[in-house]
């Protein structure tokens, strides 16, 4: 990937998702203080993984942003705060900013989860503008910043991954967790067989 040289380390991406997320989430803190960030990316919920950054580490990755050109120090008031630059950076739409954020922070993700947890960022129409837009970021001229990783055993739907911090090792990425449409489908399955086996029960006993 071309765009980030040196490519960004887990903490970085970590505060760097934050900061695009709590800008579109809780605008009026934005923005953010230094305690906030901390909260933000060491935050329980809506991380994978979750992770417990300390506020050298902090300081760090704020530095590696900046050198980078992708947080500025924003004076006023008795706190010092930061604001992300990463759309105009990399000179990117809103929606492709917003997938990326959500990869950052949550790791792999298919299409369909995308466009569910991109929903306080930015609201999808359906699947295949999410598609399109990662395809977009997938073939970029100046690098590709996602790529499509192969389908897992016993997934119905390929995963997309975030190239920030170069190309993963997908050999040793965690499994996919069976989705919450995948187990419904699978209880629903489990009942109609159920249901149908009462009723060639019910047949047999009328037919005696």
């Amino acid at each position: 990937m071309s765009d980030l040289v040196p490519l960004l380390n887990p903490v970085v991406v970590r505060v760097l998702g934050t900061l695009i997320e709590k800008q579109r989430t809780v605008p009026d803190t934005y923005p953010m203080s230094l305690n906030a960030l901390a909260a933000g990316c060491n935050q329980k919920t809506s991380r994978h993984p979750v992770m417990e950054v300390s506020e050298a580490g902090l300081l760090n990755a704020l530095e590696t942003l900046k050198e980078q050109g992708l947080v500025t120090e924003v004076s006023g008031g008795r706190v010092l705060r930061f604001a992300h630059t990463f759309d105009k950076a990399l000179a990117l739409p809103a929606q492709s900013v917003a997938l990326l954020a959500v990869l950052m922070l949550r790791g792999p993700q298919t299409a369909g989860e995308l466009r569910l947890n991109c929903e306080r960022l930015h609201k999808f129409a359906d699947i295949s503008s999410v598609e399109a837009f990662l395809a977009e970021l997938a073939g970029r001229p100046q690098g590709a910043l996602v790529m499509e990783m192969p389908r897992q055993p016993g997934a119905r739907e390929n995963r997309w991954t975030h190239l920030l911090a170069g190309t993963p090792d997908i050999a040793l990425m965690p499994t996919a967790a069976p989705s919450v449409a995948d187990d419904a489908l699978s209880v629903l399955s489990a009942r109609v067989a159920q249901l149908e086996a009462e009723m060639a029960e019910l047949r047999q006993m009328l037919s005696r």
